[in-house]
């Protein structure tokens, strides 16, 4: 075990340990942009990038980034000295004076990691004037909407598309005041092998990868009167909805839902369970025929049009693996249409 202080605290914790870790043992707060950890997955990002996360080690002469500098033994840390302050609030400025400022009508907007960081650290004003760089808007996909002139390069997507995900898409292009993460040679990210897991999306911690809505489209459909407007709803979404307006976890808000729907202008409401009962009986058949035969055993199946995609851009070998039935919500579409 090493030992070492932080602000004054003594604490005991495992070689190879990161300051960042040792202080949230004691339940100290350092604050980070770039370090993420995916405790499920057994995966930490931890470029030291943003240096937003920088402490004071007595007798050293630099300041050090908490989330990749192992702690040693008897080193003394603070966290929130004045000189680890300041120069959080100067990294914070230096990425604002590179980063859009429509934060009011930004996906992101008080959700966005690096806006929390500017409120916390009191920074109210951009000091550093100059030129910022700008890349096209790709929203080639349909699905994800990628700006990188509100990349920060905490590098965060690049751990999830290659390691987590293993797609291997994203990765930093470009050097100095042009750098930035993207596919290769800046291909839209529809011509890629990307497939549109949108785990990028929750890794980015500003507005450079967003979803792609389409409200506009609901409401025009909505207020078409030629048009006789449905909306299937997954079965886990009767309880997972309450909770966002405050009532016990686990309450089933059925009703409530259909009824909102309902006067939103919505013509139905159904339930995918119907369509996920003619998966299932097609998926079974599918498989009582396959172990009949002995061939293209195992049955791999899922409802996730990701996972179509990661197969046949990943292992083009095994497509004669997964079941050939159509997700409950594409049955659903089909038979509602009919």
């Amino acid at each position: 075990m090493i030992n070492l202080k932080i602000n004054d605290i003594p604490v005991s914790v495992p070689e190879g340990t990161t300051i960042l870790e040792a202080a949230r043992t004691l339940g100290l707060k350092i604050p980070t942009l770039c370090h993420t950890k995916l405790d499920c997955m057994g995966v930490e990002h931890k470029s030291g990038s943003c240096r937003i996360c920088v402490v004071e080690v007595e007798k050293r002469p630099t300041l050090a980034p908490s989330c990749c500098t192992p702690v040693t033994e008897g080193m003394v840390v603070k966290t929130n000295s004045q000189r680890a302050i300041s120069a959080r609030r100067t990294m914070l400025g230096l990425l604002l004076s590179n980063h859009p400022k429509d934060c009011l009508i930004c996906a992101m907007n008080q959700n966005c990691e690096l806006q929390r960081l500017a409120h916390e650290f009191d920074v109210h004003e951009i000091k550093y004037q100059g030129e910022q760089h700008e890349f096209p808007i790709d929203v080639s996909s349909g699905a994800i909407r990628r700006d990188p002139t509100k990349c920060v390069m905490c590098r965060r997507c690049e751990t999830a598309c290659n390691v987590v995900q293993t797609v291997g898409v994203l990765s930093g292009v470009n050097r100095g005041f042009d750098a930035t993460v993207a596919p290769e040679n800046f291909k839209p990210l529809i011509e890629t092998s990307c497939t549109f897991c949108g785990q990028c999306v929750m890794a980015c911690p500003v507005g450079a990868l967003t979803e792609i809505g389409y409200k506009d489209e609901v409401w025009s459909a909505i207020n078409d009167p030629s048009k006789h407007v449905v909306v299937q709803t997954a079965p886990s979404v009767r309880v997972a909805l309450g909770e966002e307006f405050n009532l016990p976890a686990g309450t089933i808000t059925t009703g409530k839902m259909v009824a909102a729907l309902r006067r939103l202008g919505f013509a139905k409401v159904f339930d995918t369970n119907f369509s996920a009962d003619l998966t299932i009986m097609e998926e079974g058949t599918e498989l009582i025929n396959r172990l009949k035969t002995g061939k293209n055993l195992p049955l791999l199946t899922s409802c996730c049009p990701g996972w179509v995609n990661f197969f046949e851009h990943q292992f083009p070998e095994l497509l004669h693996m997964p079941s050939s039935a159509k997700s409950p919500q594409q049955m659903f579409g089909s038979i509602a249409k009919s």
